[in-house]
C-alpha cells in the first residue's frame, strides 16, 4: 500500500462473471493507461464459461478483491446444478478463496471516505438500482455489516446491477462500475477509474471516470458454446444485447 499525499489512479472493476474475453480487453486498456492499482468488487464467476481463469487472473492482478453474490453462492451451494458446473471447474482451492473474500473495503481519498461493496452495505444480495426510492439509495452510505463502527461513507462504489451510473445524493456520491463481463446497459465492458490523493484526510481534487471497452463478443460466444456453460442461450443473448435475461422474451 502507498501512503498518504500521493495522487493515485485506481481502476475499479466488477462482475467479470467468467468472461475472459472481456477481462483481457479491460486489462489491456488498464495497462495502456498506465494504471497499476486495481480493486475488484466481486462476482468473478457465474454465468460465463471460464471461472477458473478469471479467478487466477484477478488473484494475480488485483490489490483488493471483495466478495460478490455469485462468489458466495457457488461457495455454499456446490450441489446445485449451475453452481456445481462452476465449482467443478474452479476446484477446491479457488472455491475456498471465493468464500474467504471480505465483504467491503474502505479508504480515504482526497479527504473523502470511500467505501466499496458488491451490492450494498447490508448484503451481497440486497440489490439497489439507480431508479430505486431515495431512502434505499441513501442507505448505501450506511456502515457495512462487517464493520458497524465504520461510520457513514462520502463515496460509495458498487457493482451487482451491471448498470454504470453516477448520482449525487445529499452531498454524497454513489456510483456503479457497471460490469466487465456481463454489462446490462450496452454491450461493452465497463469499469471506472478513481483519482485522488490516497490516504489523505484533507480535501483535494478528486475524479471519477467511466470507461467502456469494446471486445470480441462473438469470440466469447464460441468459448461459451464449446464449454456448454449452463443457461448458455441466456448468457449469449445478454452479452450480445446488454439486456437482462429477465427482460427478454
Amino acid at each position: 500500500m502507498n501512503g498518504g499525499n500521493q495522487m493515485e489512479r485506481i481502476a475499479i472493476v466488477s462482475d467479470i462473471h467468467g468472461n475472459m474475453t472481456a477481462w483481457e480487453a479491460v486489462m489491456k486498456d488498464i495497462q495502456h493507461r498506465g494504471l497499476n492499482r486495481i480493486f475488484c468488487l466481486g462476482d468473478l464467476v457465474g454465468k460465463g464459461p471460464q471461472p477458473a481463469e478469471v479467478v487466477d487472473q484477478v488473484r494475480a492482478t488485483c490489490e483488493v478483491v471483495i466478495r460478490g453474490n455469485w462468489d458466495e453462492l457457488i461457495a455454499v451451494n456446490q450441489d446445485v446444478r449451475d453452481f456445481t458446473w462452476q465449482a467443478e471447474r474452479l476446484g477446491a482451492d479457488r472455491v475456498s478463496y471465493l468464500a474467504s473474500l471480505p465483504f467491503s473495503y474502505g479508504f480515504k481519498l482526497s479527504g473523502r471516505t470511500v467505501r466499496l461493496v458488491h451490492a450494498s452495505p447490508q448484503s451481497v444480495y440486497h440489490r439497489v438500482q439507480p431508479w430505486d426510492e431515495m431512502e434505499k439509495r441513501l442507505a448505501m452510505f450506511d456502515p457495512p455489516t462487517d464493520d458497524s463502527e465504520a461510520g457513514a461513507a462520502d463515496v460509495v462504489g458498487y457493482g451487482d446491477v451491471h448498470n454504470a451510473f453516477l448520482q449525487y445524493l445529499d452531498g454524497k456520491m454513489l456510483f456503479n462500475t457497471g460490469s466487465v463481463g456481463n454489462p446490462l446497459d450496452l454491450p461493452q465492458a465497463s469499469y471506472c477509474i478513481l483519482e485522488g490523493e490516497y490516504g489523505d484526510d484533507s480535501q483535494k481534487p478528486f475524479n471519477l471516470q467511466f470507461v467502456r471497452v469494446p471486445y470480441d463478443i462473438e469470440h466469447e460466444v464460441r468459448i461459451a458454446q464449446k464449454s456448454e456453460v449452463p443457461a448458455l442461450e441466456a448468457y449469449i443473448r445478454e452479452i450480445r444485447s446488454g439486456i437482462y435475461r429477465g427482460l427478454q422474451e
